[in-house]
């Protein structure tokens, strides 16, 4: 048995071409998106702000562009007044050096609530987040060395009917 091929004329090929240009919506116009912004470097506005936060501290933190160095101040005054030890100086600061740029910046802070060890971890995280504004590579080194962090835990509230968070009152038999 021979198989029959049939081919069509060209005829109705090429008509059916002429039919798709017809269905086929003249000329579209794409509309370009606009070109995105140039990225500016945070370096070029006055400071760099971010907030750090720590237990219940908070922490305002603005890097200014320094040529000089210049101490830290927190709430108006020098940090080693401020904190009264180099530890937790090191502490809020650690960004800074960790990266290289303690030099290039003068560090001013506003920090409310918490303790001393509370603010100097907000300062810290705030410090490492002007840092990333300002240089977005510098994002991989601070992670790394756990500086953008944010630690949660906190003091957990007193419940009623308890003495402290979850210490009951003492059972008494008679």
């Amino acid at each position: 048995m021979a198989i029959k091929k049939t081919i069509k004329p060209e005829k109705t090929v090429e008509k059916k071409a002429v039919a798709d240009k017809k269905a086929a919506p003249k000329k579209t116009v794409k509309k370009v998106a606009a070109a995105p912004a140039p990225v500016i470097s945070a370096v070029t506005e006055r400071y760099v702000y971010a907030v750090g936060r720590r237990k219940t501290a908070v922490a305002q933190v603005r890097l200014y562009p320094s040529k000089d160095a210049t101490p830290a101040v927190v709430n108006k005054r020098p940090i080693r007044e401020y904190f009264g030890t180099e530890a937790l100086e090191v502490v809020a600061l650690a960004p800074l050096s960790a990266s290289g740029l303690s030099e290039a910046f003068m560090v001013s802070v506003v920090v409310r609530g918490g303790g001393l060890h509370g603010q100097a971890g907000a300062i810290r995280l705030g410090v490492a987040r002007c840092l990333i504004k300002h240089d977005p590579l510098l994002r991989a080194t601070l992670k790394a060395l756990g500086f953008l962090t944010r630690d949660p835990r906190m003091v957990e509230r007193k419940k009623p009917g308890l003495k402290k968070a979850r210490r009951s009152p003492q059972w008494a038999k008679r």
